[in-house]
């Protein structure tokens, strides 16, 4: 049985972001994005349509203005976890964060990575490497995490911060690319 570009994707492979299956996924989480627009006041709601969005999540989850997820469904939290406003989240692989995260805005997360050589690259393949983000993790405002990077738990990572490598627990990073200044 051949695989879907679904399955391709998730094991680490080159897969088609164009494929229809993946298109009407990420054309659902966009629906479900506009409709947490609208849920200021309710918390009720906003928690029903977060729990839709995100593969795990709980009532102690909350999405500010205008996150953006490619699937929403691969990306999964644990309790308490904190998103300020316009984040991304590129989860075409598993994008596993632990308990009591919060992201400042404008967080960027990118599982997906495109070919170098520029005829594969306009085929409209990638690649996605999963990130895991561990417990209590401070994710300052504007940083960047690529794919593949493994964050420890307690780790702070910097405001404008780009994550190019995995970060220990316990430490501060900071920069482009990010380095530890703090143990």
């Amino acid at each position: 049985m051949e695989k879907t570009d679904r399955e391709i994707m998730f094991a680490g492979e080159l897969s088609s972001f164009l494929d229809p299956k993946l298109l009407e996924l990420r054309k659902q989480v966009r629906i479900l994005n506009a409709e947490l627009q609208e849920t200021q006041n309710n918390d009720t709601k906003r928690i029903a349509i977060t729990k839709e969005i995100l593969g795990t999540s709980d009532d102690t989850t909350y999405l500010e203005k205008n996150a953006h997820f490619d699937y929403g469904v691969n990306t999964h939290v644990g309790k308490n976890f904190y998103m300020n406003a316009n984040c991304v989240i590129l989860d075409g692989a598993h994008v596993d964060i632990g308990n009591n995260v919060t992201f400042g805005p404008n967080v960027q997360i990118y599982t997906a990575s495109h070919p170098l050589e520029a005829a594969a690259r306009n085929s409209g393949l990638e690649v996605s490497k999963p990130i895991k983000i561990g417990n209590n993790v401070r994710v300052g405002g504007g940083a960047i995490i690529l794919p593949g990077v493994t964050i420890g738990d307690n780790a702070v990572i910097g405001f404008g911060a780009l994550v190019t490598k995995d970060v220990p627990a316990n430490v501060l990073v900071v920069g482009n690319p990010a380095k530890i200044v703090k143990n």
